[in-house]
C-alpha cells in the first residue's frame, strides 16, 4: 500500500522521469500525429516507456496527457474523446506503476493565449482544463503536474481549474530560456514572478522544465528559484532538458551523456530541488545516472 504522495514530499527527493515524445518515436511513434491518442491505439508502447521509467529506478510518472486538454486535441478532431484519452492514459500509467509507485497527471499549455493577447476566453480555458483535470482524477491519480508553461495568467488559470477538482498536490512548472536581464519565460516571466503568482494557489512545488538553457543554465536557475522560495512551503521542482540541442540534418539532438547529467542534476538537489525529473533530451539512461548519482 502506497503512501499518499504528500506524505513523501519534503521529507525526501522524489524522482520523476523524463522526456515522453522522443522515447515514444524510438519504440515506433510517428512525428507529427498525436501522441495522446496512442493511450488508445497502441497503449503498449506508451506503458513501456513508462516502464523503463520505473525500472531506472523513478518514483513518479507523468501519464501520457501533455497536450489531452479539450482545446489542443480539437486541433487533431479528438475534443469529443478527451476523457477516453485520459482515463486510458491514467490506466496505463498505473499498471507500469503498481502500488508502490505514483502517477502524475500532465497537463499542458494550449498552445494559444488568452484574451487579448490571444482568442482564449478565461472561462472557457478554466472549464477546459477542469474538463482534463476531471477524467484524471477519475482515472486515479496521486497528484498534477501543470507543465512548460509560458504565461502567468494561463498557468493560474490551469492551477485554479486543477484545484476546484482535487486536494491531491498540484506542481506548477513553466519553461525559462536565457536572457540579457537573467531566466525569463518567453512572456517575460522571472522566477520570482511565478513564486509571487503561485504563493496562495495552493500548489505544492513550483519550478522550472524545458526551455533553451544549457546545464549550467539550469544550475543557476535554480539558484534563482531557491532565493525566490527561501522560507516558503512551496517545493522546488526541476525538469531540465538534457542540456542545449545541436542541428543535425535538420534535427535537433541532444548529445548531453547521462554522466553530465547526473553532476548537474547534483548541483540542482544541491540547491534546494526536492522534486526531480527530466525533459526534452533525457531519457530513463539520464534519470537512471542523476538517481544513482543523488544517493
Amino acid at each position: 500500500m502506497r503512501v499518499p504522495l504528500g506524505r513523501q514530499l519534503g521529507k525526501r527527493t522524489v524522482f520523476l522521469d523524463g522526456a515522453m515524445g522522443t522515447q515514444l518515436f524510438e519504440r515506433g511513434a510517428q512525428p507529427g500525429g498525436c501522441n495522446e491518442l496512442l493511450n488508445i491505439e497502441q497503449p503498449g508502447i506508451v506503458e513501456a516507456v513508462h516502464q523503463a521509467y520505473f525500472d531506472a529506478g523513478c518514483d513518479a510518472v507523468l501519464t501520457n496527457t501533455f497536450g489531452a486538454n479539450p482545446i489542443s486535441l480539437r486541433r487533431h478532431g479528438l475534443d469529443g474523446r478527451m476523457r477516453e484519452i485520459n482515463l486510458a492514459a491514467a490506466a496505463i500509467a498505473r499498471k507500469a506503476a503498481g502500488e508502490d509507485r505514483y502517477i502524475i497527471g500532465d497537463i499542458g499549455p494550449t498552445g494559444d493565449f488568452l484574451e487579448p493577447l490571444g482568442i482564449l476566453k478565461q472561462d472557457d480555458l478554466f472549464v477546459a482544463y477542469a474538463e482534463q483535470a476531471k477524467a484524471l482524477e477519475e482515472g486515479g491519480v496521486d497528484g498534477f503536474i501543470v507543465e512548460t508553461m509560458m504565461a502567468l495568467d494561463e498557468l493560474t488559470v490551469a492551477v485554479k481549474a486543477v484545484k476546484s477538482v482535487t486536494a491531491k498536490p498540484v506542481f506548477a512548472s513553466m519553461a525559462f530560456d536565457s536572457t540579457p536581464d537573467g531566466p525569463r519565460t518567453m512572456m517575460g516571466v522571472t522566477p520570482r514572478m511565478l513564486v509571487d503568482a503561485m504563493t496562495g494557489q495552493g500548489v505544492r512545488a513550483v519550478g522550472f522544465n524545458c526551455g533553451t538553457l544549457d546545464m549550467d543554465g539550469y544550475v543557476k536557475l535554480a539558484q534563482a528559484f531557491t532565493s525566490a522560495l527561501f522560507g516558503g512551503y512551496i517545493l522546488l521542482i526541476a525538469q531540465p532538458n538534457a542540456g542545449r540541442p545541436e542541428l543535425v540534418d535538420d534535427k535537433a539532438v541532444y548529445k548531453l551523456s547521462p554522466c553530465k547529467y547526473a553532476e548537474a542534476m547534483v548541483k540542482i538537489r544541491n540547491c534546494g530541488a526536492a522534486i526531480l525529473g527530466g525533459c526534452c533530451g533525457t531519457s530513463p539512461a539520464h534519470l537512471e545516472a542523476a538517481i544513482s548519482a543523488n544517493k
